[in-house]
């Protein structure tokens, strides 16, 4: 039989852990339109015009993601949207996704933040070759750095294009590209992302912009608790060095064999070797290839690439360059 003084400590420790995983973001959003809704472990607002969130916030980290959550697949309405949300008659038969911006998979902490990634709230729709390959590239590199320090995330479709197609009694908007940024404040770095609501044929890295752009296309005032020398500097660049891409979300990489090699160069920002991986002969990766070609060494001689074999290359290296026209 538990005893009374067993109940109290466990109801304790219930109000303690709901009180450190509850996900909604600390860093507030100004939107003009919409219904501000806080969920246990994310925040939106819901435009009732495109029936769908104009943005959602949550907080990811390495101890909420270690939870073993089952997906549930129990799309519903969600009752706190005072216009009622779309429903599943609205994507029954659409041939669009039921897409979520709060991704099931990060919602593995327990059964009731994976339930409520499921209002339909949290659903925008999205074409199937979209949903399931490049967005599901973005949300799963987006996972890996929520694994490694905390991050918060913010993402929508772009509700400011003209022309929308609907689907459903509720006319939900589509929306013609989707957002998604990245604030990490132990590094202090934000990097956005935005991807056209179609299949996806280049890297993660082609669809990288600035918070800035966001906030153009979007009409929205991300993270307006900052002071106002944070959001200029944060918001108007990206330092990718910072950004690690995994294997599993960089199109350089998802080619990976027992070719790739970690790149050889040193990153500025922490003194370490670099930790993407590439094939690339130059045992450089994108960043830092580019970066070699922004600043060519004032080298004349042999071409300083390995080939295939492990050689280094015979040929002579462009004028002012470390390496030949192939390399």
């Amino acid at each position: 039989m538990i005893s009374t003084k067993h109940l109290f400590y466990f109801f304790v420790l219930l109000l303690w852990t709901s009180t450190l995983f509850c996900q909604k973001s600390p860093l507030q959003i100004h939107s003009s339109n919409g219904q501000i809704i806080n969920h246990t472990y994310y925040s939106l607002t819901y435009s009732e015009k495109h029936e769908q969130a104009e943005w959602v916030s949550y907080i990811l980290n390495p101890s909420f993601l270690n939870g073993s959550t089952k997906r549930t697949d129990d799309f519903r309405i969600d009752k706190k949207v005072l216009s009622q949300s779309a429903n599943s008659g609205d994507y029954l038969y659409s041939g669009w996704d039921r897409g979520h911006l709060v991704p099931a998979a990060d919602m593995v902490f327990s059964n009731q933040s994976m339930s409520e990634s499921f209002y339909y709230s949290n659903i925008s729709p999205q074409n199937p070759l979209f949903n399931r390959g490049g967005w599901k590239k973005l949300e799963a590199q987006v996972r890996d750095w929520g694994k490694s320090f905390e991050i918060i995330v913010v993402t929508g479709g772009v509700l400011t294009d003209n022309g929308f197609k609907s689907i459903g009694e509720n006319k939900v908007s589509i929306p013609k590209n989707f957002y998604k940024i990245v604030y990490a404040p132990e590094i202090n770095e934000m990097i956005g992302f935005v991807m056209p609501n179609q299949k996806i044929y280049n890297d993660l890295l082609s669809y990288a912009t600035t918070v800035d752009e966001i906030e153009g296309l979007t009409g929205i005032n991300f993270f307006i608790e900052l002071s106002e020398e944070q959001q200029n500097q944060l918001e108007s660049t990206i330092n990718l060095e910072n950004w690690v891409f995994n294997v599993s979300a960089s199109s350089e990489n998802t080619k990976s064999s027992s070719n790739s090699t970690q790149c050889s160069a040193i990153a500025k920002s922490t003194g370490n070797r670099c930790r993407n991986f590439t094939k690339d002969v130059s045992q450089l990766c994108y960043i830092h290839r580019e970066k070699e070609e922004e600043k060519p060494p004032n080298y004349l001689g042999r071409c300083l690439a390995n080939t295939n074999n492990g050689k280094q290359c015979k040929r002579k290296a462009a004028s002012g360059r470390m390496y030949c026209w192939q390399h």
